[in-house]
């Protein structure tokens, strides 16, 4: 006796219909280890998206300043003595926006004070900087017109106000040309933001921005929080960063006191890392799999003991232990495949609740985690399905049929 594939399927298929309860319980087993792999891989994925998408919006070609030397060893020897890392000076932006290599350079001072209008107030983030981080971060004006070119010591009462401020302070007034006070300053506002959303910390549409000699002003500080600097091509990132550090070191009196890194850089150390998370909670939802495949083999031992009359019979009919073992094995890989891509629906189901109750974390599971997941479960119910149908195709076809 010999059954051919679809014969093998049809009998397989016939067999996991007699046990409707059993049938149901394995595919919901396997189906939420799966579901749990996509959910949480996506979860993953979308983090990484989120960040990465967070630090391309900062801008292209850039190259962030940040005052401080990282040291690699940990604690630095200024730290031990009790020394502050050298500030980063008007001074020294002046000097980088002469530079060659750099095609655009702004400072950034930030803080936070109280904006008030006509009675009306409220706490907002000043952000102090210059003309050219309008073309840097890539953000557009609504009405009016950005920080105007001026020397960077230059303080000028002008200040871009967020969509949000703007409808809060003045309604459904006209906002340009009026005056709002801005901790103890008066400043005029020239422009509103069209730019929205948030990003890296900063959200645009409840911002102020003033120039950075008045922010420095405002805040009664000399330092400057950030210098960003926009490289003329990706291929000169690294250039201009030794460039950076080279005018740099001579302003300092020949001290590394500044840190200097490229956007590729961080946006590459950020990848790696949330990267490895998604592997990892990958790994770690993926043991519910091996949590299903020990309960696959569990229910094909009890339905192996259950159908031995059956199996009995099939070998005095003639059929051989490599036909027996295709039979179990066969309805391990459908109980498998089914319980799979009911799990792959429900995970996809679940990313898609995610995206909709969170719009900015865009969970959508890696491309390559829908086939991984398909042919681990697929590999899993074959591998603990082994045992049973071992036992099965071993059985005598005497003892079977006297079950004994």
């Amino acid at each position: 006796m010999s059954l051919r594939s679809a014969d093998t399927v049809r009998y397989s298929w016939g067999a996991l219909r007699g046990y409707p309860t059993r049938t149901l319980l394995m595919l919901l087993a396997i189906s939420v280890g799966v579901a749990a792999v996509v959910i949480l891989t996506g979860l993953g994925e979308g983090a990484r998206r989120y960040v990465m998408g967070e630090f391309a919006a900062l801008g292209t070609n850039l190259v962030i300043i940040f005052p401080g030397r990282s040291e690699t060893a940990g604690i630095s020897p200024s730290t031990l003595m009790g020394e502050t890392p050298r500030d980063l000076t008007l001074a020294d932006a002046g000097a980088l926006a002469r530079a060659s290599r750099i095609r655009r350079m702004a400072p950034i001072n930030v803080g936070s004070a109280e904006i008030s209008r006509g009675g009306r107030s409220r706490e907002v983030v000043v952000l102090g900087s210059s003309h050219d981080l309008l073309a840097i971060r890539h953000w557009k004006m609504a009405q009016g017109r950005f920080l105007p070119h001026l020397d960077l010591d230059r303080a000028a009462p002008v200040a871009v106000i967020g969509s949000k401020i703007r409808a809060e302070l003045f309604g459904a007034e006209h906002a340009l040309g009026q005056w709002v006070r801005l901790g103890d300053r008066r400043f005029r506002v020239i422009g509103i933001m069209g730019s929205e959303g948030r990003s890296i910390g900063v959200d645009v549409e409840e911002t102020v921005m003033v120039p950075v000699a008045s922010a420095q002003q405002l805040f009664n500080t000399a330092s400057l929080f950030r210098i960003l600097v926009e490289a003329r091509s990706r291929e000169a990132l690294e250039p201009v960063k030794q460039q950076i550090t080279e005018i740099l070191q001579r302003r300092h009196q020949g001290e590394k006191d500044v840190t200097v890194v490229t956007q590729d850089a961080v946006l590459a150390t950020f990848d790696e890392i949330l990267g490895a998370l998604t592997y990892a909670v990958g790994g770690i939802a993926a043991i519910s799999l091996a949590v299903a495949g020990i309960l696959i083999m569990n229910v094909m031992l009890v339905a192996v003991s259950e159908r031995t009359a059956e199996i009995g019979l099939l070998k005095a009919l003639g059929a051989p232990a490599g036909q027996i073992s295709r039979l179990i094995l066969t309805e391990a890989l459908l109980l498998s495949l089914g319980g799979s891509l009911l799990g792959l629906a429900v995970g996809e189901l679940g990313c898609w609740l995610i995206r909709h109750l969170l719009p900015t974390l865009p969970a959508y599971p890696p491309p390559w985690i829908l086939t991984a997941v398909l042919a681990l479960t697929l590999l899993t119910g074959l591998s603990f399905s082994l045992l049973p149908a071992r036992r099965a195709s071993h059985m005598d076809a005497v003892a079977a049929l006297s079950r004994r």
